[in-house]
């Protein structure tokens, strides 16, 4: 493959006004956004990174799962696409970079591209995926699980919201519902680029972070039932208190994933407490157990421990648990040729680099079931992300895009 010049970089100044062009559509409350999928807001952003792809020539493609392809032609018709990308939707209470440096990174790749008049043999291909987030509708990287099929599409159209929306409905009203069998596309390779979202590369002074496996992860949703009481006028030792076995769970929770230190991580970030009043003694708790680990046999281990220690506690204090997985997959290791790719770019524009974990489930971790593909990693302010403080500077983003940029022609392969 020809490896182009030391040269070739992307517009910094340009991918940084499309960050904070995109950033005013679905503004939050502190300085970030809250654009969640299927959204009004989530088509505004649609809407407008369509309009900059085909002002950069490229033909837009829409499947049935709402994701987006937007194409620059190849010299060869027959060979395979490379794509790059990322997602658009946001947490609730999401930063302006999380997904989108990696679809606006694909586009500035593209605009750069052309600036430079680089043409290669391979079609490279722009891509929005839909619902990587997964706040929304569970699980996360719904459209990508689809695409590479892990999901059926059917299953992933009945998926509900909080309010009992289904995705499919949703993906109907605002507009985004395209005809293309998910999945059919073929690829040559897949490149994301995402912010760090941990403090590793900052704190190491490192400017790309080569993306070389993908944590697993298990989400457990768990469900206790006790007896709903008045907080005033039940006894002490007659209570059923949901609230109180959830608590000493979570405290097993911390034990479990500490005791496969320092890799694996472990918390509950989704709780629900009914009636939730100040003067119930809660009946029933749902929360969702997030276990992660570079290692399956961790993750197996840190689940089975869960169920049994869980279990154990809820009959101590007579009460029901039932157990459900809503979501995870195995740890990922990624192509090393695409790998490789991106480290020699990172070396041959003298930028500092180290090999990563990805903690944070991505797209690329169900499309390199299909695909060739790898990841590259700029880093973020304090490792703080799914926060509207979510920073990064305009450096960063620009050795992160250039770094992709050269990843992208050399596998797309430069026409002279």
């Amino acid at each position: 493959m020809a490896a182009p010049g030391e040269n070739l970089k992307i517009n910094g100044e340009r991918l940084w006004d499309s960050l904070m062009e995109m950033a005013k559509i679905g503004p939050g409350i502190a300085g970030g956004n809250n654009r969640q999928t299927l959204t009004d807001e989530d088509a505004e952003g649609r809407a407008l990174f369509q309009k900059w792809c085909e002002e950069a020539g490229c033909t837009m493609g829409l499947d049935q799962m709402g994701n987006m392809f937007a194409r620059r032609e190849g010299t060869d018709p027959d060979a395979l696409p490379v794509y790059v990308g990322s997602h658009l939707d946001t947490q609730p209470t999401g930063g302006k970079y999380d997904g989108v440096l990696g679809v606006l990174g694909a586009l500035e790749v593209i605009r750069s591209m052309n600036d430079l008049g680089i043409k290669t043999k391979h079609p490279v291909v722009a891509t929005n995926w839909t619902n990587e987030e997964g706040t929304r509708f569970a699980p996360a990287m719904l459209s990508s699980g689809v695409f590479a099929g892990v999901h059926t599409q059917d299953w992933a159209y009945e998926r509900e919201d909080a309010k009992g929306k289904t995705f499919g409905d949703e993906l109907k009203r605002i507009g985004w519902r395209g005809e293309e069998e998910v999945g059919a596309r073929k690829m040559h390779a897949f490149f994301e680029l995402h912010i760090e979202q941990g403090p590793i590369l900052e704190a190491e002074g490192k400017d790309i972070g080569v993306v070389t496996h993908g944590q697993g992860l298990s989400w457990t949703q768990v469900t206790i039932t006790g007896k709903d009481a008045h907080t005033g006028s039940t006894p002490m030792p007659m209570r059923k208190n949901a609230g109180l076995a959830m608590a000493r769970v979570l405290e097993k929770v911390e034990e479990i994933a500490l005791s496969h230190a320092p890799d694996a991580v472990g918390a509950a970030g989704h709780i629900d407490v009914y009636p939730n009043s100040r003067n119930v003694i809660p009946g029933k708790v749902v929360f969702t157990v997030d276990f992660r680990s570079p290692e399956l046999s961790v993750i197996e281990d840190m689940v089975a421990r869960l169920k049994t220690d869980a279990q154990a506690i809820c009959d101590e204090m007579g009460m029901e648990i039932e157990f459900e997985n809503v979501g995870g997959f195995d740890p990922v290791a990624f192509d090393e040729t695409c790998v490789g790719a991106i480290r020699s770019a990172a070396e041959r524009l003298g930028y500092s680099h180290r090999n990563i974990i990805s903690g944070a489930g991505h797209d690329a971790c169900w499309i390199n079931q299909v695909a060739p593909t790898a990841m590259v990693m700029c880093p973020c302010v304090d490792g703080l992300s799914h926060n509207e403080a979510e920073e990064i500077s305009k450096d960063w983003a620009a050795a992160g895009a250039d770094v992709l940029l050269h990843a992208v022609v050399e596998t797309a392969e430069i026409v002279e």
